[in-house]
């Protein structure tokens, strides 16, 4: 008996809204950069198989919601996608859930004759703050992240000890450039009541303490650095469950100039792009529970 054709798990929105709000009720403006994508889930089975579009709700409406809602102002990218999904779960009954996405691009005020401009911006380019909602009925799951956070430490670190074999030509050191490229997400827990949460105030903290997490110790490798970070931000926040990180080991060679007479004392590197070692964990509670739901959809591991 041949097996049967059907439609399996599906979703569909407008990715990649650009929407930028300028709050000009004062002198002083204020600017939000949002990049928004909106995804629907729900009961669109006809739309696939008849081509009964009475449940579709066009993406062209998903993009005006996005900017309608800009309106009424942004506030985090958090709390945005939290209104965006209880507006389409509310307002369409067969739209039983569905993931929002945002990055936030941060801008800081041109210095101007020694004081902050009231309406003059200069992009900050340090890192990306992003955010997820996935919604399936009543359950809500929240990541907030960052990624393109490029850090470095010009000691406290090194790599030994790891096993050799006819292969093997990197040699051990304990005193080496340590930088990666810091891609994080945490996962709030589970039942959170996300109205009491501060997610601007949050997200400053957790970015500080995953900063000073990548300072504090001497690193014997990536990995050990990666779960110290992780470890900081869930011993401080316990409305977060766990952190996935992804991070490129961005390797600095020392140069060799001695052809030119020359000695380098752990001086002079070259900075290789590729290839890079790539860490890649989660660090979680022991009693988190489990919301694969909340990942799915996240491209590579975080």
């Amino acid at each position: 008996m041949s097996s049967r054709i059907v439609l399996g798990q599906n979703q569909y929105g407008k990715a990649e809204v650009r929407v930028v709000k300028i709050t000009r009720d004062t002198e002083r403006h204020e600017i939000e950069d949002l990049n928004v994508t909106s995804q629907l889930r729900g009961d669109f089975a006809a739309a696939h198989l008849e081509g009964d579009n009475s449940h579709v709700v066009a993406t062209d409406t998903q993009k005006n919601t996005v900017y309608a809602f800009a309106r009424e102002g942004i506030g985090s990218p958090e709390a945005f996608l939290l209104r965006l999904g209880e507006h389409f779960t509310s307002s369409f009954d067969w739209v039983a859930g569905g993931r929002w996405e945002a990055e936030l691009y941060r801008w800081d005020r041109i210095q101007a004759h020694g004081a902050p401009h009231d309406h003059s911006f200069v992009r900050n380019g340090q890192e990306v703050r992003t955010a997820v909602l996935v919604r399936d009925g009543a359950d809500r799951h929240l990541l907030s992240g960052l990624k393109d956070l490029t850090v470095l430490k010009s000691t406290q670190s090194g790599f030994a000890g790891y096993p050799r074999d006819s292969y093997t030509t990197l040699p051990e050191t304990t005193d080496r450039i340590l930088a990666t490229e810091v891609s994080a997400r945490w996962r709030y827990r589970t039942g959170t009541d996300f109205g009491s949460v501060d997610f601007n105030k949050g997200y400053e903290d957790i970015k500080a303490l995953l900063l000073e997490g990548f300072t504090e110790k001497y690193s014997h490798a990536l990995q050990q650095t990666l779960f110290d970070m992780g470890a900081k931000v869930l011993e401080s926040h316990g409305e977060i469950d766990e952190i996935r990180f992804s991070m490129p080991n961005k390797h600095h060679f020392l140069v060799d100039l001695s052809p030119f007479g020359l000695d380098n004392p752990n001086e002079v590197f070259f900075a290789a792009d590729r290839p890079y070692g790539l860490i890649e964990a989660a660090v979680q509670r022991d009693d988190a529970v489990p919301a694969e739901a909340a990942w799915s959809g996240i491209a590579g591991f975080c």
